[in-house]
């Protein structure tokens, strides 16, 4: 599928599959893993020039979607494309790598200086100009007046989102590590890329992503001192799934009691469980008034997937994936 285009998509009208089209080809950029990237060059051209384009416009609200990839990120970001007024951008990285190269942790388009968590003391003037300057273009270009921008590393950068965007909105969604962990794995499995001597997964290039996680999250934190002698280079792709798990399920939930006003959780189950309920109360927790398009196209895209079952972990990082389950309110074997 095209830019996440299915036949059913199509049915709400031109409008809507064109802009989503346009956010695709124009904004996102096409990173390791994915075909067309000899594109690259022109989209980078594009959002140099939108970026360096005289004027001071300003973004209203825009809405960030968050957490863990693999935990419904992607299909919650494609839901809310199809409100009316909405432009959706499906993890812009091109478009945040001329922003700040210092967010491109899978090496995508540099392979140095990266960081997993940034705050708002990292932001300058320059900065917060470019992100207004290529946001508000983008909202005026494709004749919208709000933004979602599903880029899961960013609840490792509310502070500094907040300091460009200070009214925005973060979506953080969870799943269940059990499904979400397996489901990482077979990513790398399926989509991996090799080229040479390079590797190309969920890991980045040749594991620059794991490599930031370890050094950054891990390593930098006290509280997961238990693991430290594990997390190695040679760690297998299922404990270093679960350890990333770990990290980012308590980043949002340390960032939604640190933001109550601007982050907005929400679980897979449930969303999948009463999907009308739980979209009604996400627009309207977003400042958006409800499109029933977004209801309806859910009902004929969400589906469960069966349980896969409890992933075979090494003992310490077994423990942490426990406590943090039940941390969220997960059911543990």
């Amino acid at each position: 599928m095209v830019a996440q285009i299915d036949k059913e998509y199509l049915d709400y009208g031109l409008a809507r599959s064109m802009r989503r089209i346009a956010s695709y080809s124009l904004y996102e950029g096409r990173p390791l893993t994915t075909k067309g990237r000899f594109i690259n060059p022109l989209v980078f051209s594009w959002l140099n020039t939108l970026a360096a384009a005289p004027g001071t416009p300003t973004v209203d609200r825009p809405i960030f979607i968050t957490g863990l990839g693999r935990s419904g990120t992607t299909i919650l970001g494609i839901l809310l494309s199809l409100h009316n007024k909405v432009g959706y951008l499906n993890e812009p990285k091109a478009l945040w790598h001329v922003i700040d190269p210092r967010q491109d942790i899978n090496g995508n388009y540099s392979l140095s200086g990266a960081r997993y968590r940034l705050d708002a003391d990292d932001t300058t003037p320059a900065i917060k100009q470019r992100a207004h300057r290529l946001f508000s273009r983008y909202l005026k270009f494709s004749g919208v007046s709000r933004v979602v921008d599903k880029y899961p590393e960013l609840i490792f950068r509310v502070g500094y989102v907040q300091s460009i965007f200070p009214d925005a909105k973060f979506i953080f969604i969870t799943r269940s590590g059990a499904d979400a962990v397996p489901s990482v794995v077979k990513w790398s499995e399926r989509l991996g890329v090799k080229s040479g001597e390079h590797i190309d997964d969920w890991w980045g290039r040749d594991d620059i992503k794991w490599h930031y996680l370890r050094e950054q999250l891990l390593l930098a934190n006290p509280a997961y001192e238990s693991v430290w002698s594990l997390a190695t280079a040679d760690l297998d792709h299922a404990n270093r799934a679960a350890l990333e798990w770990i990290v980012t399920m308590r980043e949002g939930l340390e960032q939604e009691q640190r933001h109550p006003d601007a982050v907005i959780r929400v679980a897979y189950e449930a969303l999948l469980a009463d999907p009308v309920g739980e979209l009604v109360r996400l627009q309207q927790q977003c400042g958006l008034e409800p499109d029933p398009a977004v209801a309806d196209y859910a009902k004929k895209r969400l589906y469960d997937n069966p349980a896969k079952g409890w992933p075979v972990l090494h003992p310490v990082v077994d423990a942490l994936f426990r406590d943090t389950m039940k941390e969220l309110g997960y059911a543990t074997p």
